[in-house]
């Protein structure tokens, strides 16, 4: 058994890290309530922006448009999401295997544009090229890293550097439920564009555009493109905050457990070591005696 000493040493140590955890769970809770608040309000315009581009392409017949048909290059971009922070449970680690799990997302033909030093640190480990690292990006994000990171992207893509471009984000469901999603951004398929088209009549106009398709799509694909990317980054801090205060909260039970064990052994300790020094006083005094 161990003694007095070391298990009140012990006991401090695990009441300052609960604590700690107790701190960051009700910092987490406050964050969490203006990202949800945040991500909940905004998904319906990300939503709706996916959803008329699917639509206007679904009608559009054959577009032969540099944003609609794969590069000629094996390369690939992958746009990673994750946290500059750890002690928020599997968060950061879902994002990176969900990524090294994908059949298209191969180290040796993917680029990762990193936005969370937790997932560039863990890809570059296992292989993966760091093209960019936007980690801060992630503190507080704004419309403006979406539509800066878009145009660089995009960039890439015109020069023939990446051949498609994929997003991988944790998606917001509610406090609890998070869920690792990855989805291909360009080329925009036609399949994608197709999804709803069962429920729509089969006879449909064809649509029109006004100078052309090819300055349509130029002005459209970019702000689509960057709509998604900012919706995936409000989740993802959504999904970041409900992560860690989940797991400050495990902590922090974890650690109450662990003091409740403690101070049993603490008293068995204490009461042995009087019941022992009982017994060495009656055993003196019969000596003497």
């Amino acid at each position: 058994m161990a003694s007095m000493r070391d298990i009140k040493r012990r006991r401090a140590s695990i009441q300052s890290t609960g604590q700690i955890t107790k701190a960051m769970k009700l910092v987490s809770t406050v964050k969490l309530q203006k990202s949800r608040t945040k991500a909940e309000s905004s998904k319906p315009y990300f939503d709706m922006m996916y959803e008329t581009i699917a639509l206007m392409l679904s009608k559009s017949g054959n577009i032969n448009h540099k944003y609609l048909r794969a590069g000629s290059t094996e390369q690939k971009a992958v746009i990673a999401i994750t946290s500059n922070r750890g002690l928020a449970g599997g968060y950061n680690n879902n994002i990176v295997k969900l990524i090294v799990g994908s059949a298209e997302l191969k180290p040796e033909t993917t680029k990762v544009y990193a936005i969370g030093r937790k997932g560039r640190d863990s890809l570059a480990r296992k292989g993966y090229q760091i093209a960019e690292d936007y980690s801060e990006v992630i503190n507080e994000p704004i419309y403006q890293d979406a539509s800066d990171l878009t145009a660089e992207l995009l960039d890439a893509f015109g020069r023939g550097e990446i051949g498609e471009i994929y997003l991988a984000f944790t998606s917001f469901k509610n406090t609890v439920v998070h869920t690792p999603t990855l989805i291909k951004l360009l080329p925009f398929t036609m399949e994608a564009a197709g999804a709803d088209q069962e429920e729509a009549p089969k006879a449909q106009a064809l649509m029109n555009y006004e100078p052309n398709e090819e300055d349509v799509l130029d002005m459209i694909i970019p702000k689509y493109m960057s709509s998604l990317i900012y919706g995936a980054l409000q989740e993802a801090v959504a999904s970041e905050n409900g992560a860690r205060m989940t797991a400050m909260d495990a902590a922090t039970s974890n650690a109450e457990e662990m003091l409740g064990k403690l101070e049993l052994q603490y008293n068995r300790a204490r009461q042995g070591s009087i019941t022992q020094e009982l017994t060495e006083i009656i055993a003196g005094a019969n000596a003497i005696g």
